[in-house]
């Protein structure tokens, strides 16, 4: 059976296990045991059933495993994706309690993920001096959205929305913004495949948050985005039209514009690491946001952890 004990005597397989290091996972604890207890003590209704709380935070019978073995379980099935019938063996539950197990951490891991752009931000997050986007000192926030493969649904009505017409098949699209350091920005919602990415930036409403001096970099997904928000600047590479092909001048445009958005190509790719998020997602689609977020604090944290200097800096 899988435990802490039993995996801290390897710490090689950390990564290969949870997606972070021995360290990491330590640090994440010691966070994760205080938010835990603070949503409990603030919790006004129970995890099963929803109906008012009768009793104090920790009432009733105990878990057969501890707060960390139990964060442990959870950033398995992050990483891995096993099946909940498979997580509880390794763990030795059965299934169900494997998959409350999994919400009620991940309750937690979500309320804990707090971007920068989430509370209004007056200052520019700060960057490296070597930050290659010196070539672009306007540009605060990187945007790229990501699909993942999603199982098809009953009815056509039901099934339509989720088809991708550029992956050919059903899908669920999330939407990322990073800043030019390389941290998490922002995440947005999780949407239907069929949703056009200028469509999800819309509704995440982080584009707002951006004031007249600053940019956004995005790919030619996002074309157009300058026409509707003239007073925005964004950065995209050009386009190359019927019978009009691209110039060196503009070739040389997108050269410099790829090499910039390759921090947010990277920070998605540090994201897929996590297999819950590279498989067929298997859950129900309202789950998708939750899971995603999680992840994506995850990855920020393990960011931090290497480049402590480039923190953002959150505002009260």
């Amino acid at each position: 059976m899988i435990s802490y004990p039993l995996v801290a005597g390897t710490p090689g397989i950390f990564p290969a296990l949870t997606g972070l290091s021995r360290d990491d996972f330590d640090a994440l604890f010691i966070d994760f045991r205080a938010a835990h207890a603070r949503r409990l003590q603030q919790a006004s209704h129970t995890k099963r059933g929803f109906r008012p709380r009768q009793r104090k935070a920790g009432a009733g019978h105990p878990f057969d495993h501890d707060l960390r073995d139990r964060l442990l379980l959870t950033l398995v099935w992050l990483r891995v994706y096993p099946t909940y019938e498979l997580l509880g063996w390794l763990f030795g539950l059965d299934k169900s309690n494997a998959w409350h197990n999994v919400q009620d951490v991940l309750a937690t891991l979500q309320a804990m993920a707090c971007f920068p752009l989430d509370r209004p931000d007056t200052q520019r997050p700060r960057t490296s001096p070597e930050d290659v986007f010196d070539a672009f000192p306007e540009v605060r926030l990187v945007a790229d959205a990501t699909e993942q493969s999603f199982h098809r649904l009953k009815g056509w009505d039901n099934q339509k929305p989720f088809y991708s017409g550029k992956k050919q098949r059903h899908t669920i699209k999330a939407q990322v913004l990073c800043t030019p350091s390389g941290r998490v920005g922002s995440v947005g919602p999780s949407v239907p495949g069929s949703v056009h990415d200028v469509t999800l930036l819309r509704r995440s409403g982080d584009v707002d948050a951006l004031r007249p001096e600053e940019g956004l970099m995005a790919d030619l997904a996002y074309v157009g985005l300058a026409e509707e928000r003239p007073g925005l600047q964004v950065v995209v590479p050009h386009k190359a039209k019927a019978g009009v092909p691209l110039t060196e001048e503009q070739r040389g445009d997108n050269r410099r514009v790829s090499s910039c958005r390759v921090v947010v190509e990277h920070l998605l790719a540090r994201f897929k690491v996590f297999h819950v998020l590279r498989q067929t997602f298997r859950s129900v689609f309202g789950r998708h946001a939750q899971i995603f977020r999680v992840v994506a604090l995850l990855v920020d944290r393990c960011l931090a952890a290497f480049r402590p200097e480039i923190v953002p800096v959150a505002l009260e």
